[in-house]
């Protein structure tokens, strides 16, 4: 007749082997997010009355800066609001060729390697294989200085 004890170490056992069986699975069920953009520390100040950023004082108005993972796209989307994405396609953002340039029509942002196309008023996939928006960093705008940061 089984003891308390052996009843114990049984019950113990089949415990400890869901719980690795867990870990196996989750271990095993994890892929890396080929979409991800690799993380970059941003902490840039724009003056936008200043004669390089002419192009952000009317509502629609973009440039490019240095920084982010590759590059950032600044849009003034309102008078008192900035956005600001990284020019990284979210399709495959590692691959060399992967950067995304506002077109001719100031609305659209195209991805060179995959085409995708997103739009820069809120950074959402207007077409192509890209299922994120763009990567969008904080951007504070206190009437002078634009703060742009993660």
């Amino acid at each position: 007749m089984p003891t308390f004890v052996s009843k114990f170490n049984i019950m113990a056992r089949k415990i400890l082997f869901i719980f690795f069986g867990i870990i196996f699975l989750s271990s095993v069920s994890c892929k890396r997010n080929r979409n991800q953009i690799p993380y970059v520390n941003v902490d840039i100040y724009v003056y936008p009355s200043q004669p390089a950023y002419i192009n952000l004082n009317i509502i629609g108005g973009w440039i490019y800066l240095s920084g982010g993972y590759k590059g950032i796209i600044v849009y003034r989307s309102t008078q008192d609001e900035f956005i600001a994405y990284d020019r990284a396609c979210t399709y495959d953002p590692t691959d060399d060729c992967s950067l995304v340039e506002v077109t001719k029509d100031n609305v659209i942002a195209v991805d060179s390697c995959c085409k995708s196309q997103y739009l820069i008023t809120d950074g959402n996939v207007f077409s192509g294989v890209a299922t994120q928006p763009l990567q969008r960093y904080r951007a504070d705008f206190d009437g002078v200085t634009l703060h742009i940061y993660n």
